[in-house]
């Protein structure tokens, strides 16, 4: 397996650093799919049993369960297939009313260019502060219009944009239908779209700004005992960045064999708790 493109040729090849960190067993890759649906029935629990304080708590869970596997899904790092893959795509993106198909084509595109241009999953990294919280209503729009007019020739990749676009669209509207008999749906609604807001301040600016112009220097990396499992692995962005193939699950192992080369290049990860 090659490198990702650009990167340094003196960096470890995945044979160097050890394929049992592609591996996936089925008891991972089913735990990872699962996540997200636990957190809804969770979600669903804690109203019925009275604990709404809970509700954003559970929401935050089912985030990050959802967009870590997802970005595994996109890098087909689970073992999926194309089939399940799309199918995937869409049953997760639909958790929180998303478009698991616009992210797979923004994302592998993020990955690609860069920090060039053509880049709108990372145009945040090259805004100020404010900015990219100001940029979070309109982020996950911008990024669906651009990779439905990015699938120009490819009907079947635009189907599943048009279907996730409906699924989106459905979301408030039974919220609306279901609020005389339940505000539960509404609540979870509410809770998932100002959630998504967030996405260009975290899962952009806050890894990528003040970015330099190797793949060492792009992006940063977190090391801790509790964040980085709070965030299911999601903190060690540069690691992800160079070895875009390693699972989620494999990501703090990838981190400790990367140490000795980081340390070598001068790259210092940052501590949290």
């Amino acid at each position: 397996m090659n490198l990702p493109s650009g990167v340094n040729h003196e960096l470890p090849t995945y044979d160097a650093l050890g394929r049992d960190l592609l591996a996936t067993s089925r008891r991972q890759r089913w735990a990872a799919l699962a996540r997200p649906y636990l957190g809804v029935v969770l979600f669903a629990l804690a109203i019925w049993a009275g604990f709404w304080w809970l509700a954003p708590l559970i929401v935050f869970f089912i985030f990050v369960a959802v967009v870590t596997v997802t970005h595994d899904v996109v890098h087909n790092s689970l073992g999926l297939g194309p089939k399940l893959s799309d199918w995937f795509l869409f049953l997760l993106g639909a958790v929180l009313f998303e478009s698991g198909h616009a992210y797979r084509t923004s994302h592998l595109q993020h990955h690609r260019v860069f920090p060039g241009p053509d880049d709108p999953e990372g145009d945040p990294a090259r805004m100020s502060f404010i900015k990219a919280v100001v940029w979070g209503p309109i982020f996950l729009p911008r990024l669906w219009l651009w990779a439905f007019r990015r699938q120009k020739a490819n009907r079947r990749q635009r189907r599943w944009l048009m279907l996730e676009a409906g699924w989106a669209l459905m979301g408030p509207a039974a919220a609306m239908v279901a609020w005389p008999w339940t505000k539960a749906l509404a609540l979870y609604v509410v809770l998932v779209f100002i959630g998504s807001w967030v996405y260009p301040l975290l899962t952009v600016y806050l890894p990528h700004h003040h970015y330099g112009d190797t793949p060492l220097t792009q992006t940063s990396t977190l090391r801790g005992k509790v964040i980085p499992v709070l965030f299911l692995e999601l903190t060690y962005h540069l690691e992800h960045h160079l070895y875009p193939s390693v699972p989620s699950h494999h990501l703090p192992e990838l981190a400790k064999r990367m140490e000795p080369v980081l340390a070598a290049a001068g790259v210092q990860p940052r501590r949290v708790p």
